[in-house]
């Protein structure tokens, strides 16, 4: 039984396909689905100033996050060692999104398009 061309070049095309995939993976991984590594991320290669800046607008966002959490913890907990706990998170990030805000205002950080532009605080 001969082996047709056709043959031979269809298994090179699928056999290319899937190289030219795998590389593909390879030199662009998945983004992670984990926000803090996101964040993080975002900082890499900055250095002064503009690690600053990006600095606390990611962690104005991530405190952001965990006041909303601890207000549906307050909510719907069971326990009330986790109800007392998110009022003590509240307390803490409401702080430390304030301070973090003040040193954009001051240091001149902020603009329209920064996440704390409409935070309503």
């Amino acid at each position: 039984m001969k082996t047709s061309p056709l043959l031979f070049a269809l298994g090179g095309f699928l056999i290319g396909g899937l190289i030219v995939s795998a590389a593909f993976t390879f030199f662009n991984p998945p983004q992670s689905s984990d926000p803090v590594m996101n964040m993080a991320s975002t900082l890499n290669g900055k250095s002064g100033a503009e690690f600053d800046k990006a600095f606390l607008s990611g962690m104005i966002v991530h405190h952001q996050d965990a006041v909303k959490m601890a207000n549906m913890a307050e909510m719907s907990a069971g326990r009330q060692e986790i109800k007392d706990l998110s009022k003590e998170i509240k307390l803490a990030q409401e702080k430390e999104i304030s301070q973090m805000q003040m040193w954009q205002v001051d240091w001149g950080y902020t603009s329209t398009n920064d996440s704390t532009h409409n935070m309503g605080h």
